[in-house]
C-alpha cells in the first residue's frame, strides 16, 4: 500500500500551490483518490485474507467502470469534448461520444498501469517521464495550469518514492498506487484533450496490456502454447535474463525519448 504516500503527497502539494482552484483539477484529484480507494480496498483484503486474492476481477472492473462513467458524463456536461491530434496543434470535437471514449480510456489506462506494476521501479519509473512530458505538453498548448501542476507534483512525489522502490525495493505501491496512477494519467489526458497521446506516450503501458491479450488468445487457441515466456512482456524480458533495474531503465528511456519527439513536434 506504499502508493498512499506518493498519491497523498502529490494531492496535498497541488492543493497548497494551486492559486485558483479549477473545477477540473479538483475533479481530477477526486477521481485519482477514488481509484486509489478501490486499490486500497483490494490490497487491504489481500492482507486480511493473507493470500493474493482481494477484490474479484468483476468487482474491480465494476468500480472502475462506475467512476469512469461519472467522469465521462462530467466531461460532456462541462464541454470537454475536443481531442488534440497527436504531434500537431489541430483538434476535433467528438460531442457525446466523449462519454464512451472516456469510459474505454479509463478502463484501459488504469489496468495498463496496474499490469506494468510487476517489477521494482517499473510502474513508477515509467510514470515519471509520462507525467513530466504530459505536463510540458499541456503547458505548450496553453492548457490547464492545474493539470500541468498535477503532472509535475506527481513527478516529484514519484521521484521521492523511487528512492525506496528501485531494486531491491523496500516499499511497494500495490493496487493502491497503480490504480491511482492510472486514474490520474487518464484524467490529465482526457481533461486536456490529449487522450490520443496515451497510446503514444504510454506505449510501455500499452505493451503490457497487448502482451497479456496476445498470450491469453494464443494460449487458448493452441491448447497451451505461449508466445512469450511469461506475460506481461516485462516478465518475458526478465525470464530472458535481463535484470529488473535494466528493464525499468529501458522503459524509462523509451517513454522519455518518445515524449521528447512529441515535445519537439509541437515546439
Amino acid at each position: 500500500m506504499g502508493g498512499i504516500a506518493f498519491v497523498l503527497a502529490a494531492v496535498i502539494t497541488v492543493l497548497l500551490f494551486l492559486g485558483t482552484l479549477e473545477k477540473r483539477t479538483i475533479v481530477a484529484l477526486a477521481v485519482g483518490l477514488s481509484f486509489m480507494a478501490v486499490g486500497l480496498l483490494d490490497d487491504f483484503l489481500k492482507r486480511k485474507h493473507k493470500e493474493n486474492l482481494g477484490l474479484r476481477a468483476w468487482q474491480k472492473f465494476l468500480f472502475q467502470a462506475i467512476i469512469a462513467l461519472f467522469v465521462g458524463i462530467y466531461c460532456y456536461r462541462a464541454g470537454i469534448i475536443r481531442l488534440y491530434i497527436p504531434l500537431v496543434k489541430n483538434s476535433f470535437s467528438v460531442s457525446w461520444w466523449i462519454i464512451p471514449i472516456t469510459v474505454f480510456v479509463f478502463l484501459a489506462t488504469v489496468n495498463a498501469v496496474n499490469l506494468t506494476d510487476g517489477l521494482d521501479g517499473l510502474a513508477a519509473g515509467t510514470s515519471v517521464p509520462f507525467f513530466g512530458i504530459m505536463g510540458a505538453l499541456i503547458s505548450l498548448q496553453n492548457g490547464s495550469k492545474g493539470m500541468s501542476l498535477l503532472c509535475f507534483c506527481l513527478v516529484g512525489s514519484l521521484l521521492a518514492y523511487l528512492l525506496f522502490n528501485v531494486h531491491p525495493a523496500s516499499v511497494f505501491m500495490g493496487d493502491t498506487g497503480s490504480l491511482a496512477l492510472g486514474g490520474f494519467a487518464a484524467c490529465v489526458c482526457v481533461f486536456t484533450g490529449n487522450t490520443l497521446y496515451i497510446p503514444i506516450l504510454g506505449i510501455c503501458f500499452v505493451l503490457s496490456v497487448i502482451s497479456v491479450i496476445i498470450q491469453v488468445i494464443y494460449y487458448k487457441a493452441t491448447g497451451g502454447k505461449r508466445v512469450f515466456l511469461m506475460a506481461p512482456i516485462h516478465h518475458h524480458f526478465q525470464q530472458k535474463g535481463f535484470s529488473e533495474s535494466r528493464i525499468a531503465y529501458a522503459y524509462f528511456v523509451v517513454t522519455l525519448v518518445i515524449g521528447g519527439i512529441c515535445i519537439a513536434a509541437l515546439g
